[in-house]
């Protein structure tokens, strides 16, 4: 057993001054869903745990037609999905909350939770690193079992898929993710929350190890007719093998802008712009959903034993796309 400090602040100010500066001395406990058994592999060994779950301004969902959609860093799943307003205005976030199939965690996981989680990747969870590479320096992806990896941003160093359930919903949105550090406040795009990282020194998130996420904001319903779609093993708690979240602005029935985004795919949430030119001023129908399905894995590339992932990508985007326009507009 290795000793480790808890500390439990009342503001985010007091969390930031807990954090330190470089990555791997202190972690940020919230739902616990996926720290705890990143302790428990010793793949984290973090000497100190800040529990942010007693910082109330971090919790609520506010929604207001003008400014839109408000989501505390700590609302969890479940409240999500208890709420009306997300299910009336934003379908395609709700619908990729209800992918999350436990109800534990659905009452423990949080959104930022499910945005700051990492790599479901095995060779990370062994503990190889983000990277996945043995004592020469190979990647143990590419010379070992890549079922489940990255057919899209893998031409290196990384592999993983992004495991997050929420983002590309929130991609296709043009969410805004906000953090806090010692500077203060600062906000991006949730796209640009998410990067490829480059080395072992590098995360999958542009967060920095003295920050915490606070809220996810989401822009004023437009009119979009949106949807999501997850092609998975089995409907019980598993991670999919691929999903699609779109939404896409129409006049009529013809299309005037679209975002496609694939999630479980790429190292980050994959914002398909093949998918959105095969879409724009087209009326939907199944060829057309089709077509998008097609242009949206043009680029896809196999790892050896993943490329059967190809297929469901290109059938969860071609599905989510029908189920948005014949929902109608959102």
């Amino acid at each position: 057993m290795r000793p480790i400090e808890y500390a439990s602040p009342r503001t985010k100010e007091q969390a930031v001054r807990l954090l330190a500066s470089t990555w791997g001395e202190t972690e940020v406990l919230a739902g616990g869903t996926d720290l705890l058994s990143l302790l428990k592999d010793d793949v984290v060994t973090p000497r100190r745990l800040i529990n942010i779950k007693e910082i109330d301004e971090l919790r609520g969902i506010a929604f207001d037609p003008r400014k839109g959609l408000r989501l505390g860093a700590l609302v969890t799943i479940e409240e999500l999905l208890d709420d009306p307003r997300v299910r009336q205005h934003y379908p395609a976030l709700a619908e990729a909350a209800e992918g999350i199939r436990s109800p534990q965690i659905r009452n423990m996981g949080t959104v930022a939770g499910d945005l700051c989680q990492r790599p479901r990747c095995w060779y990370f969870r062994a503990g190889f690193g983000l990277l996945a590479r043995d004592a020469q320096g190979r990647s143990l992806v590419l010379h070992g079992d890549n079922r489940y990896h990255a057919i899209l941003g893998n031409d290196g160093p990384a592999y993983f898929v992004s495991p997050s359930s929420l983002a590309p919903p929130l991609v296709a949105y043009q969410a805004r993710v906000r953090l806090f550090g010692p500077g203060g406040a600062r906000e991006m795009p949730v796209q640009a929350f998410f990067r490829i990282p480059q080395s072992e020194d590098e995360r999958e998130h542009d967060l920095r190890p003295n920050e915490i996420v606070t809220e996810i904001l989401v822009p004023p319903p437009q009119g979009e007719a949106s949807a999501t779609c997850e092609v998975r093993q089995r409907e019980a708690l598993d991670w999919p093998l691929a999903t699609a979240s779109v939404a896409l602005k129409m006049d009529g029935d013809r299309v005037t802008a679209a975002r496609v985004v694939m999630g479980h795919v790429a190292p980050t949430p994959w914002l398909s712009s093949e998918a959105a030119q095969a879409l724009v001023g087209k009326t939907i129908t199944d060829d057309v959903a089709q077509a998008a399905g097609e242009a949206a894995v043009r680029r896809a590339k196999s790892l050896g034993r993943n490329g059967y992932k190809i297929q469901l990508a290109r059938v969860a985007v071609k599905r989510a796309i029908l189920r948005a326009v014949q929902g109608g507009a959102r």
